[in-house]
């Protein structure tokens, strides 16, 4: 029977530093495979940003009409007023 247990245990040795070096070998190939591949497989960079169009200058008359709402409603002081009056219509 030692002799028997001495096999198995023989056979375990040699099977688990089998399966460590393999295990070694496949990390180190997974590695040097992925720093070649990588240069091939970049996504291409976003293309550059159209230039944003200016936003259309609101209405100066719809302008004027919310003015004269907030003076109304005493937002605006008569001095504010008549400084974004004079902004407006240049």
């Amino acid at each position: 029977m030692p002799g028997l247990l001495r096999g198995v245990a023989r056979t375990a040795v040699v099977a688990g530093t089998a399966t460590a070096v393999s295990g070694r070998v496949a990390r180190r190939q997974q590695n040097r495979w992925a720093a070649q591949e990588a240069p091939a497989y970049q996504e291409p960079a976003p293309p550059p940003a159209a230039p944003q169009a200016a936003a259309p200058a609101a209405d100066p008359i719809e302008q004027l009409k919310e003015l004269g709402q907030l003076h109304e409603q005493g937002v605006l002081t008569d001095e504010e007023f008549a400084a974004q009056k004079a902004k407006l219509l240049g």
